[in-house]
């Protein structure tokens, strides 16, 4: 008896739970457009920030540059202030352990 050979289409694929032809047929759901608008309603609503869909001037682009140079200067001042709390607490640990080392020689 000869098997009966199947031909299968190029849209159709193997995924695991059979064949099916819409997987491999989707359309994009959602435009990037409507996209571009729900991120502004949303960072507008959360954050009360206009996410704006024009070219920044050359003077815009300067201050948001100056901007984030100085808060990443900030963090880094902070960081710098709770490593250097943390590093005199452990060589003060570091001291009272070896003097109570030593006074039990």
């Amino acid at each position: 008896m000869k098997r009966i050979s199947r031909r299968i289409a190029n849209n159709f694929g193997y995924i695991g739970f059979g064949n099916t032809q819409n997987v491999f047929n989707q359309k994009s759901a959602i435009p990037f457009s409507t996209l571009k608008d729900k991120l502004h309603s949303t960072s507008h609503d959360h954050h009360q920030l206009d996410f704006l869909h024009h070219s920044l001037t050359k003077a815009e682009k300067e201050n948001i540059k100056q901007k984030i140079r100085r808060e990443s200067k900030v963090q880094n001042q902070k960081i710098f202030a709770v490593f250097s709390v943390l590093f005199i607490g452990v060589l003060y640990f570091i001291k009272t352990l070896i003097d109570s080392l030593m006074a039990n020689i």
